[in-house]
C-alpha cells in the first residue's frame, strides 16, 4: 500500500515536470525564442534580427512564376540539318519568373530618361553614359529598302509605346537588367522606410545613387554617404504600407512596429531585396516557351510541343478566331503579314505587345514578334554530360574589390571604366556609387571541385585542353608550356580591335586573315524564337541561333528573368504532410 503511494507520488511529480517543461517550451516559441539557444529573436534591444515571418518571395514588376521542372531541351520537330545545334538532352530548371512580354519602347525609354537626367550628357565624365545606352536606330536601313520611318519614330514616337524595343544588344540588354534590378529594390526600401521618401526622384544625382550590392555591403556608404536618404530604421517608425508595385510590402517581411530594434539597415535577412533582374538562361527561356505544364501528353520522353501552343499549325483552331494566326512571324517570300483584311497576323514589322494569345504560362510572344537575347554564350553542343541541372554556359565570378585599407572600393567617376566594342560604340561597364569587381582568384578557388577559375565561358568546348592539338606536358616552338597560337585554337574566329588613341580618335583594326573558320568565340550570344523576320521554321522554342554580343538588329529583343528563392511553388501542404 505504501509502495503504491509512493509510486503515485513520483508519477504526479513526473507529470507536473513535463507539463512544465512543455508549458516552457511553449513559452519561448511564443516569445520568438531561439531553437538553437534559447535567446530572443528580433529583440527591440538588439540581438539577432531575423524575418522570421516571411512567406515567400514577392513577384516583381513585370513578371510571372515559372513553376521549374524537366523537360527535353534541344527536341525540335523539323531538324533538317541533322547538325549538331539541336542534339536533345534531359534538363532540369528551378523556378524562377519571367517578363510577362518582352521589354518595350517605354520601358526602356523609361531607362534612357534616367540615364540623361542622372548623368548629364554635357558633361565630360559621362557624355558616353546615355550614347552607350542608347539603341541603334540605324537597324532599320536596308540598301534596296525605304524604313526611314521606323529609323526616325519606332524607339520614340508613342504609336510604338508598347511595341518591343529592338537595336539593344546584349550588354546593353544586361546593363538594362542591372539597372531594373536597383530601381525596384530602391523603390521597396524606400516603401519601407529605410530610405527618405522620393529620394529616387529628387535626389538622383551622379553622386547619389543607389546601388542593391552597395547597400548590401556598405549601407552607410550607398547613395553618396548621405544619412538623410540612408535610415537606419528605428522603434515607431509605423506600419508597413501595401506596396504600389503589387508586393506585400516588398517581400511579405516582418511590418515595422514598436518592437523594432533601433539602427537596423535591411539586410539580406530582413526579406526585402528582391534578386536580380537578369537575362533568362538558354534553358530558362527554352523551357518557360514551350509551356508543357499545360499538355502533360508532351512528357520528357515525347519531346516538346512544336511551337508554344498545342498543335502543328499556326492558325487557332477555335471556332470564334478560327483561322487567325498566334503569332507575328513572315509568311513566305514577301509576305510579311498577308493579305489586307484578311490572313493576316495583324502586323507587317513587329506587333504591340499581347497582341496573340499567351501560352500556358501566361508568357506572351514566346514565338515571333521579335526574337530574344538570352544570357548564354554560344556553343554548337549543350554539354549535358557536365551538368543537366539549371544549365548555363557563361559564368564569370567575380568578387568585391578590396581596397589597401581592407574596405570594398566603390567606383567614382575618376575610376569609372568604359569599353569600347566592335562597332565603336563606347559603354559604360561599371557606374559612380557601385561595388568595384576584381575576378575571383586562388583565394576562392583553391582546392575546390567545382570551379578554378574565374572565367568559365569556354570550359570543356573551346578552352586550350579541349583543342585536339593541346599537349598536355609539352612545349611547342614559339610557345609557352601548352599554349595554343591563333591556328591552333579550337575557335579561330575573326579577331577585329577597335581602341582610341591618346588624341581620343578611334583606331580600327579589321581582321584580314583567310585562315579564320569560324565565327564562334567567347563574345557571341544565344538568341532564341522567331521573329517577325523569320519564316515559322524558326518558332519552334528549341531553335537556336547565336549572334556577337556588340551588334544590334531589327529583330532582336529581350525580356527579363528573375530567380526564385524558397519552395519550388506556392502549393498547399498534403494531406500528408498534415498528418
Amino acid at each position: 500500500m505504501k509502495t503504491n503511494k509512493v509510486m503515485n507520488t513520483r508519477l504526479l511529480l513526473l507529470l507536473a515536470l513535463t507539463i512544465s517543461i512543455t508549458s516552457c517550451s511553449k513559452k519561448s516559441d511564443s516569445k520568438g525564442g531561439s531553437k538553437a539557444t534559447g535567446w530572443k529573436i528580433n529583440d527591440k534591444k538588439g540581438g539577432f534580427q531575423y524575418a522570421s515571418k516571411f512567406k515567400k518571395q514577392a513577384i516583381g514588376p513585370g513578371l510571372v512564376l515559372v513553376e521549374g521542372g524537366t523537360f527535353t531541351m534541344g527536341k525540335v520537330q523539323d531538324d533538317v540539318m541533322h547538325d549538331w545545334n539541336n542534339n536533345p538532352n534531359q534538363q532540369h530548371v528551378q523556378s524562377f519568373y519571367m517578363d510577362e512580354t518582352e521589354v518595350t519602347n517605354m520601358m526602356y525609354m523609361e531607362y534612357l530618361d534616367w540615364l540623361k537626367r542622372v548623368y548629364p550628357p554635357d558633361q565630360e565624365n559621362y557624355k558616353n553614359i546615355y550614347e552607350g545606352a542608347s539603341p541603334d536606330t540605324l537597324v532599320w536601313r536596308n540598301r534596296l529598302g525605304y524604313n526611314e520611318t521606323m529609323t526616325e519614330n519606332y524607339l520614340r514616337h508613342p504609336a510604338y509605346g508598347e511595341y518591343p524595343v529592338v537595336g539593344v544588344n546584349w550588354i546593353q540588354a544586361t546593363e538594362f537588367s542591372r539597372w531594373r534590378t536597383d530601381r525596384v529594390n530602391e523603390k521597396i526600401l524606400e516603401e519601407q522606410r529605410y530610405l527618405k521618401k522620393d529620394a529616387k526622384v529628387t535626389n538622383a544625382e551622379a553622386g547619389k545613387v543607389f546601388s542593391t550590392q552597395t547597400y548590401l555591403a556598405v549601407p552607410n556608404q550607398a547613395v553618396g554617404g548621405d544619412s538623410e536618404i540612408v535610415l537606419q530604421r528605428g522603434k515607431g517608425r509605423g506600419a508597413v504600407k501595401k506596396s504600389s508595385s503589387g508586393t506585400d510590402g516588398g517581400a511579405n517581411a516582418q511590418p515595422t512596429g514598436g518592437n523594432d530594434p533601433k539602427n537596423v539597415y535591411a539586410t539580406r535577412s530582413s526579406g526585402l531585396i528582391l534578386p536580380d533582374y537578369r537575362l533568362p538562361t538558354e534553358a530558362e527561356w527554352e523551357y518557360a516557351a514551350a509551356a508543357d505544364v499545360g499538355q502533360r501528353e508532351y512528357n520528357i520522353y515525347k519531346g516538346q510541343k512544336k511551337y508554344p501552343w498545342s498543335g502543328s499549325y499556326t492558325r487557332s483552331g477555335k471556332r470564334q478566331v478560327r483561322g487567325d494566326q498566334l503569332a507575328n512571324f513572315k509568311q513566305g517570300k514577301g509576305d510579311y503579314g498577308g493579305i489586307a483584311g484578311w490572313s493576316d497576323d495583324g502586323a507587317d514589322i513587329t506587333n504591340k505587345v499581347k497582341s496573340y494569345p499567351p501560352n500556358d504560362f501566361g508568357l506572351y510572344d514566346m514565338a515571333g514578334n521579335v526574337a530574344e537575347w538570352v544570357a548564354d554564350v554560344y556553343r554548337p553542343i549543350v554539354d549535358d554530360e557536365a551538368n543537366d541541372f539549371n544549365y548555363y554556359r557563361g559564368n564569370v565570378y567575380m568578387k568585391n574589390k578590396i581596397g589597401e585599407d581592407g574596405k570594398v572600393e566603390l567606383v567614382t567617376a575618376e575610376n569609372q571604366k568604359f569599353d569600347t566594342i566592335s562597332t565603336g560604340k563606347i559603354i559604360a561597364r561599371n557606374f559612380p556609387g557601385e561595388l568595384a569587381q576584381a575576378p575571383v582568384d586562388e583565394n576562392e578557388t583553391y582546392l575546390r571541385q567545382n570551379f578554378d577559375k574565374s572565367d568559365n565561358r569556354n570550359y570543356r568546348d573551346g578552352d586550350k585542353q579541349s583543342s585536339r592539338y593541346f599537349k598536355f606536358g609539352s612545349s611547342e616552338e614559339g610557345d609557352e608550356k601548352g599554349k595554343l597560337n591563333d591556328n591552333q585554337r579550337m575557335y579561330d574566329s575573326p579577331k577585329h580591335n577597335v581602341s582610341v588613341d591618346s588624341l581620343g580618335s578611334m583606331v580600327r583594326k579589321y581582321d584580314k586573315s583567310n585562315k579564320r573558320t569560324t565565327l564562334v568565340n567567347d563574345d557571341v550570344r544565344v538568341y532564341k524564337g522567331g521573329s517577325w523576320r523569320d519564316r515559322a521554321y524558326w518558332l519552334d522554342p528549341a531553335q537556336r541561333r547565336y549572334f556577337p554580343q556588340d551588334i544590334a538588329t531589327d529583330y532582336i529583343g529581350f525580356r527579363c528573368a528573375m530567380s526564385r528563392v524558397g519552395p519550388k511553388a506556392d502549393k498547399k501542404k498534403s494531406a500528408r504532410n498534415k498528418r
